[in-house]
């Protein structure tokens, strides 16, 4: 080997090796992070059947594939077939190639079997679930093959069928190159000539070909149940009647014809096996294309609905089983105008936590008022229930997240060592409003206070939706807590935290991994140090269970004193013969069953997470129970205190809503004809309209005894605007899960949101103001028209925002209620009430207490420090004209100068 060839081998090597490097440090310290976080099971799992799906799959189709050549390479004839014809495909210098042939073969195909190697090692997860199906106790109705087969084993018998059909078809054709590279196969200008020793060869390779290819007529018979050709999706009249019976036909001609080439051996005709395969290819043209589409054109197209029908009953049966909607339960309300100022009063509590908040405003007007410093976000605001001080009550709940792209100095300490966590929440009524139009709080500030009995203990928050980086803690560095004043607090972080850096292995590991050398020659990183990884609550999630589809909102809980996150998970496949498909694709394919059946636990301190079974019947998660055993517990496992603040998901409501548009219809003709076609009403966003979402309350259902805590959406007729029914997703236990769904008359007009849009567009008196305030340079936002029932009636309650030109704070600075043809709006949804129903309905007070943060009062010093920071802040509003933040801070200022006094 000459020096050339030793220094292309030496960087081939290197390269290999800087690539494969990272890949084993990222592979290590992944083990790590599993195995401090309790789920090196599910790590160990993964990659195991990762590592033999990989082997199997590699060494079956370098078998599969380098056989058939080899045996070629080995058994051609030694000398070329003589053929007195041209020869028209010959191969220039091949004596210079023919000793080298299998090596080059060996080689090629070896380079292959490493890329299936790594392609089908992805497919881990379709192998361990055909080996742990579960039963979904439900037939398909052509087949009658339960369920589970088509969700759990058909997936990885195509993968495997693929995979056989692309090894011996690769190999078929390396066969044919290798024969006509040693002469014994031929073309010529009078058509193939191939030596009598090929033929065993070669008819052997043909009965395995088409053996596979009646596999494949086989396994498309079960693909019909998913077909979009009828009126509906799944097996149609012309699949089930003209598809079939041809992929049937096709299915026993392909083993004939396998059959007839083993014969074939024995014999010197080819002209019977050539007919049969001849045969079938037309069969497969006019069978597969042409006599299907003739049955759908002339006798399906003009009988459709009597030709159609069954199917339609059996896409309707199994959509509904497989969105879960055979479980609504359907209810007449009569949606009647006798609503009074008694009923009003009777539902106190439900009037209490109408929402008058929306997402955006507030959380603008958070940022506004409660951000307290530049590197403190507010991402989200969740919405949820507590008792508060005795009384059931909605709140809107939003973390205080640190985010490091705003840090004041973005310097490798501050982002790793100093700044590590963000700090507290606020927390607020719904439906509170200060005199400024300003939203009221039950949490604020830092450090936290309280004015009523919640208590926050524990308010950093290491672990977040902002996708923040690694950080070490318990590090010599001061660990920056919270600002006071001109000053800041440091702390010691105490939790669990992820992975201890207890070596100095350990530190060149990770100084790897982040390819960041200060991780390795920092002195402020100890033995006593950690590092957390994956603080991003999805990221962290999903890094451990990647086969759980997630929601797009995890909420953050207020529990025993402590922060946690909650976020739903869903189990999911397109694998549900005849259920329709979610259209427009979620969570990133059209699939067609869903069920709720995860629900994940973050401590916001720890990083500790835990994964309950909130659907136990789902046969999907009991077959993920089965792969990884201890990972997903028992719901009852679950704090009492936690699981008296699970919320039916917004996604998944969502989802059932618009399928249930369609699939509340039973009646084949009603469904076929979308006589009864529903649709999601629309709502003004802007200069644009998009579909109403589905919003959180509390309200007393009918029939039901007390209120509780629903989610719900009102639907409209396809194509008009008045309503026609709404659906409920109940939240509270024991009924937690139920869907209810009611039903307007539809012999009477009950308004829809866009129609109660319209009227208040057309009120003179509303018109005139909001005319008013645009002319002085304030922008008027809309907020979300929400329909509340109550008793037997519908009331319309619609918030009105301002926001200054000059100011980005929104105000609430209008409460428009719609009942019936009456429209009121007053500064508030008590005055609004009162406009309509008459009489004096008491303000939705909060019972508040004294402030509470700790057991013990703030020493003068730290008072003196808080003072600081609002006199600070009060400067800032200041500058930027912001009167109504500027006057919070001096009352801020006023009620701390009043506690000095009282020292």
């Amino acid at each position: 080997m000459n020096a050339r060839k030793i220094v292309i081998w030496l960087v081939g090597l290197l390269f290999i090796l800087s690539s494969l490097g990272g890949k084993i440090v990222n592979l290590y310290t992944d083990w790590i992070w599993f195995d401090s976080v309790e789920f090196e099971a599910v790590f160990l799992k993964i990659l195991t059947s990762k590592i033999w799906l990989g082997v199997i799959a590699g060494v079956l189709f370098f078998l599969l594939t380098f056989i058939n050549p080899f045996w070629a390479a080995v058994f051609s004839p030694k000398r070329k077939l003589l053929v007195i014809e041209p020869d028209l495909f010959e191969i220039p210098n091949k004596e210079k190639y023919e000793p080298h042939l299998n090596k080059i073969l060996l080689g090629s195909v070896f380079l292959m079997a490493v890329f299936v190697a790594f392609g089908s090692a992805g497919k881990w997860m379709e192998f361990l679930q055909f080996i742990s199906p579960a039963s979904f106790g439900s037939l398909d109705p052509i087949f009658s093959k339960d369920i589970s087969f088509y969700v759990f084993k058909l997936p990885f018998i195509k993968y495997v069928y693929q995979l056989l059909c692309f090894s011996i078809g690769l190999g078929a054709i390396l066969t044919i190159g290798v024969y006509l590279f040693g002469g014994g196969l031929r073309i010529t200008t009078r058509g193939l000539r191939m030596a009598a020793s090929l033929k065993i060869h070669i008819c052997l390779l043909a009965s395995l070909i088409l053996v596979l290819i009646s596999l494949g007529y086989n396994l498309s018979m079960y693909e019909l149940l998913y077909s979009p050709r009828g009126v509906v999706f799944g097996a149609s009249f012309t699949d089930i009647h003209a598809v079939l019976p041809v992929l049937k036909i096709l299915f026993g001609l392909g083993l004939i014809t396998a059959v007839a080439f083993l014969i074939n051996i024995f014999f010197t005709n080819w002209k019977i096996v050539l007919g049969l395969c001849g045969l079938m290819l037309l069969i497969s043209v006019v069978g597969g294309k042409i006599y299907p589409e003739i049955i759908q054109r002339f006798q399906v197209a003009p009988n459709e609905i009597r030709m159609e029908e069954p199917y339609i009953k059996l896409n309707i049966k199994y959509t509904r089983a497989a969105y879960n909607l055979d479980e609504v339960q359907t209810k007449e309300f009569p949606a009647e105008e006798t609503l009074t100022a008694q009923d009003i009063k009777a539902n106190t509590l439900t009037i209490k936590n109408i929402r008058l908040w929306d997402q955006e405003p507030l959380l603008a007007t958070y940022g506004q008022l409660q951000e307290i410093r530049t590197y403190y976000k507010f991402v989200d605001v969740d919405n949820d229930r507590y008792v508060i001080n005795g009384e059931y009550r909605q709140v809107m709940l939003s973390p205080r997240e640190l985010s490091y792209e705003h840090l004041p100095s973005k310097i490798w300490m501050n982002e790793h060592l100093t700044y590590t966590h963000g700090y507290g929440i606020c927390l607020g009524p719904v439906n509170r409003i200060s005199k400024e139009g300003l939203p009221e709080f039950m949490i604020k500030d830092i450090p936290p206070v309280s004015l009523t009995d919640l208590k926050l203990k524990q308010p950093e928050i290491y672990y977040g939706e902002l996708p923040n980086e690694y950080c070490f803690v318990q590090t010599k560095a001061k660990e920056f807590d919270y600002p006071a004043g001109d000053k800041n607090v440091y702390t010691n972080y105490t939790g669990k935290g992820d992975i201890p850096i207890d070596s100095l292995f350990r530190k060149m590991l990770f100084a790897l991994k982040f390819q960041e050398p200060k991780i390795f020659f920092s002195n402020e990183i100890t033995e006593k140090s950690k590092i957390m990884l994956y603080r991003g609550i999805k990221e962290r999630i999903e890094k451990v269970c990647p086969f759980i589809s997630y929601d797009r909102d995890p909420y953050m809980v207020l529990s025993d004193g402590r922060l946690y996150w909650i976020c739903d998970g869903y189990t999911v496949t397109n694998m549900y013969p005849y259920s329709e498909p979610m259209y427009p694709k979620t969570m990133g394919r059209a699939n067609n069953y869903i069920r709720n059946s995860v629900k994940v636990v973050i401590d916001a301190y720890n990083g500790d997470m835990k994964f309950y079974i909130s659907d136990k019947d789902d046969p999907i998660i009991q077959s993920y129970t089965r792969i990884f055993p201890g990972v997903f517990l028992p719901l009852e496992n679950m704090s009492p205190d936690l699981r008296n603040h699970l919320r039916y998901p917004v996604d998944m409501f969502t989802i059932q809503a618009m399928m249930y548009s369609a699939y509340h219809m039973h009646d084949p003709q009603v469904f076929y004809n979308k006589e009864d076609l529903w649709a999601i009403p629309k709502k003004v966003v802007g200069e644009t309209t998009q579909a109403m979402e589905p919003y959180y309350t509390i309200m007393k259902l009918a029939g039901e005894e007390k209120e509780e805590f629903i989610l719900m959406i009102p639907f409209t007729p396809a194509r008009k605007d008045n309503m026609i029914a709404w659906l409920a997703a109940r939240c509270d236990a024991p009924n937690y899960g139920k869907l209810l769904a009611y039903n307007f008359p539809k012999e009477k007009l009950i308004y829809g949101p866009t129609q109660i849009e319209a009227r208040i567009n057309q009120d003179a008196e509303i018109s005139q103001q909001l005319s008013l305030w645009d002319q002085r340079g304030s922008n008027v936002n809309r907020g979300s028209l929400l329909v509340i029932p109550i008793e037997n009636s519908l009331l319309y309650v619609q918030p009105l925002y301002l926001v200054a030109q000059e100011g980005k704070i929104p105000e609430l600075k209008r409460v428009i209620v719609g009942f019936g043809d009456r429209i009121a709006m007053k500064e508030n949804l008590e005055q609004s009430l009162s406009e309509i129903f008459g009489g004096v309905i008491t303000p939705t007070q909060i019972k508040e207490k004294e402030e509470v943060k700790e057991e013990k009062p703030l020493s003068i010093k730290e008072l003196a420090a808080q003072g600081l920071a609002y006199f600070q802040n009060a400067e800032k509003h200041l500058r930027e004209g912001n009167w109504a933040g500027f006057g919070e801070q001096l009352q801020k200022i006023k009620e701390i100068l009043k506690t000095l006094g009282k020292q």
